[in-house]
């Protein structure tokens, strides 16, 4: 099981190179890829913000991304609600990056992304990650 950042999915359906191989591997070998909830939403507010361009509508573009056999919505539960509010140690206050992360550490399941601040603050052991761009 993996659960990947937001940039990772939109990566990944568009066969964009700034996806490694090996995180493009890990994604194609994994039963189980987890999505945090969180992400429809950043996907939703970064095309309305004409930041992210997708080739179709975002709402047919999300019901074809989880019609994927082995992508799992994840929810947002209070659990990882919680742990978000209270991560460990030092880490900047974006909800959606601590929801996500907060979603790893639940699942107990590594984090796919490139976000630098999320690599760096998984350096002190609080989440794993695999960074992406490998």
């Amino acid at each position: 099981m993996i659960v990947i950042d937001t940039h990772v999915l939109v990566w990944a359906l568009d066969d964009d190179e700034r996806l490694g191989p090996k995180a493009r591997s890990r994604i194609d070998q994994s039963e189980t890829i987890l999505l945090p909830a969180i992400g429809i939403w950043e996907i939703a507010l970064l095309v309305k913000k004409s930041r992210l361009v997708l080739k179709k509508d975002v709402a047919g573009w999300v019901k074809q991304a989880l019609a994927l056999p082995s992508l799992l919505l994840a929810p947002l539960d209070p659990a990882i609600a919680l742990d978000s509010v209270n991560l460990p140690g030092e880490f900047h206050n974006d909800p959606a990056d601590r929801i996500i992360m907060a979603t790893a550490r639940h699942h107990n399941a590594p984090l796919l992304t490139v976000d630098r601040a999320i690599l760096d603050y998984a350096r002190n052991g609080h989440v794993a990650v695999v960074d992406a761009s490998l």
